[in-house]
């Protein structure tokens, strides 16, 4: 059985701090326009699971990590739990009384994530749990807990792209894509701090659960209420 009033959303860490160079590296327009939209579809009857991911947050710690004498991927990925973490806390402030208190994440017992999706919030933010994995693989995992085959992910780019369009500037855009176009764009194996649309254990999990994927730039409200509303929206999707 599903919930189709629910929708888990991976908010990139890029969206919540694009920058680590000045005081003004998180921004606190997009939390605020964020929570705004969501408050809105909240009224409409929906639920939200929010996937805080560690973005440039993760990718500094790691960088300053590697610097060490050693350090081990599971060091890094350690790093970046942590950094989903932070993230995560910092959404729930920002939601307050609308969000279950306690963060979750995939790798919760179950009698813990059976009391959450019997709250009667209507937001639940979570993070990364363990090592080897992004938030990518949670907001997978937590759709298939909640019983939900709404997900978006959303980031700082609006599409997947043929090529990495950091690299490629003329790369073309994939509106549409199956799990297995998919999987032949992105690395086969995990490594900490792979900045992908989608990670590779995740695109895994997503096939064998048959999930539809919205893919979005998350700055865009209008976009984003649309993609929310199963509206026709700019971005990819993967089924």
């Amino acid at each position: 059985m599903t919930n189709s009033n629910i929708t888990v959303i991976a908010v990139g860490g890029s969206l919540i701090v694009p920058r680590l160079s000045d005081t003004d590296g998180i921004d606190v327009l997009f939390l605020r326009a964020f929570r705004k939209l969501l408050l809105v579809e909240i009224k409409k009857g929906r639920k939200f699971v929010l996937v805080a991911g560690g973005g440039k947050t993760a990718r500094v710690y790691q960088s300053a990590a590697r610097k060490a004498i050693h350090v081990t991927p599971d060091e890094l990925d350690r790093i970046g739990v942590v950094s989903t973490k932070l993230n995560a806390a910092l959404l729930t402030a920002f939601f307050g009384n609308e969000a279950h208190p306690e963060i979750i994440n995939d790798s919760m017992a179950q009698q813990d994530l059976a009391k959450a999706r019997k709250s009667s919030k209507k937001v639940f933010i979570a993070s990364g749990g363990v090592p080897g994995r992004s938030t990518d693989y949670v907001s997978i995992k937590l759709a298939e807990v909640f019983g939900t085959k709404n997900v978006i992910i959303a980031g700082d780019t609006p599409f997947v792209f043929a090529k990495d369009p950091r690299k490629f500037p003329k790369a073309k855009p994939l509106p549409e894509l199956t799990w297995i176009q998919y999987e032949k764009l992105v690395p086969k194996k995990w490594t900490p701090g792979l900045s992908s649309p989608v990670d590779p254990i995740a695109t895994q999990l997503a096939k064998k659960l048959k999930l539809e994927v919205r893919l979005i730039r998350g700055t865009d409200m209008k976009n984003f209420q649309n993609a929310i509303e199963g509206k026709k929206f700019i971005g990819t999707v993967i089924r």
